[in-house]
């Protein structure tokens, strides 16, 4: 008997993609992890993640990295936030991003620059405001 190659419909469920606040909240704190705080550093115990890394190769390192941010910034969007914290949200990965073009040590400053610790942090604090319901005590 032939076995059918369908994906139980379930399983979409239990991942974040849905388009309401608390997904949203999922996603962006999911990402900014990834990009900032993936694995600590023995010995100085200093939280790094995919951003640093990415600085390791010469210029395309930066522009995976400011892609990340603009995704970052397209589901800041879709909350409806303001365009003066979506311009300043820009100007964090802009400023990233530019820095990160500097040859030999480009990847300095994301040990120090963490924009997408900063664009989240704009985020959650409209989300705290507009929509209370997704607040988390462990974020």
């Amino acid at each position: 008997m032939a076995r059918t190659n369908r994906i139980d419909p379930s399983v979409f469920d239990r991942l974040p993609l849905k388009r309401d606040a608390a997904a949203v909240r999922a996603r962006v704190e999911g990402l900014e992890k990834l990009m900032e705080r993936i694995v600590v550093i023995p010995g100085i115990n200093r939280p790094v993640g995919l951003d640093a890394m990415l600085g390791l190769l010469p210029v395309g390192g930066s522009f995976v990295g400011a892609a990340f941010g603009a995704y970052m910034m397209w589901e800041a969007r879709n909350l409806n936030m303001s365009r003066a914290t979506l311009a300043r949200m820009a100007g964090n990965v802009g400023v990233d991003w530019a820095l990160g073009l500097i040859p030999g040590i480009g990847i300095v400053p994301d040990f120090f620059f963490r924009s997408n610790t900063r664009n989240l942090r704009l985020i959650r604090r409209h989300l705290d405001k507009h929509y209370p319901g997704t607040v988390t005590l462990n974020g």
